[in-house]
């Protein structure tokens, strides 16, 4: 019985990144783009999350600092709090504001972040759950939402965390080419 229960945990989260692979390789590629831009002018990103988002947006983080597969110079990125004042103290023009915000627990907090960023001329990448898609009314035209359409946050974490990946080879191929 339990056995049985582990095994549909992973069958529930395989099946939700199949189904959702081909709508969401679009909104990534879109914000590997916006990251790029933003690097190659001069800017940095900011990464942070709200609640469980915190985490994975430290993992970015390291993985645009450090490296996700291959070695390459690291990456303007830091993880700040998602408080409109330190993004008003870091972030200038030409940055890129990436939230993380899987389960929208604090959907007045992520609109702050969002306002703040874009106060300074910053690009914004939102990366959230479907309850939080409604976040996309926010957004400006430049800026790029990607949203999981799942429920339950167990689920939405697993697909964010797969999503920050593909997010980070993404950059890496655009800065230095395909390895193959």
């Amino acid at each position: 019985m339990l056995e049985q229960r582990i095994q549909q945990q992973f069958f529930e989260g395989a099946d939700l990144q199949y189904q959702t692979a081909e709508a969401l390789a679009r909104p990534i590629s879109e914000a590997a783009g916006a990251v790029v831009s933003a690097l190659t002018a001069g800017g940095k990103l900011l990464l942070c999350g709200q609640g469980s988002g915190a985490l994975l947006a430290r993992h970015a983080t390291g993985l645009l600092v450090g490296a996700l597969e291959r070695e390459r110079p690291p990456l303007a990125a830091l993880t700040i709090e998602p408080q409109p004042r330190g993004i008003q103290a870091l972030g200038l023009p030409g940055d890129l504001l990436l939230l993380v915000d899987p389960a929208a627990a604090d959907l007045d907090a992520s609109i702050a972040a969002v306002r703040a960023a874009q106060g300074k001329d910053m690009t914004v990448v939102l990366l959230v759950g479907s309850a939080g898609a409604g976040l996309g009314e926010t957004l400006a035209e430049t800026d790029v939402l990607i949203t999981v359409p799942h429920e339950r946050a167990s689920r939405v974490l697993e697909v964010q965390l797969l999503v920050l990946h593909a997010l980070a080879d993404a950059v890496d191929v655009q800065l230095m080419g395909d390895q193959e």
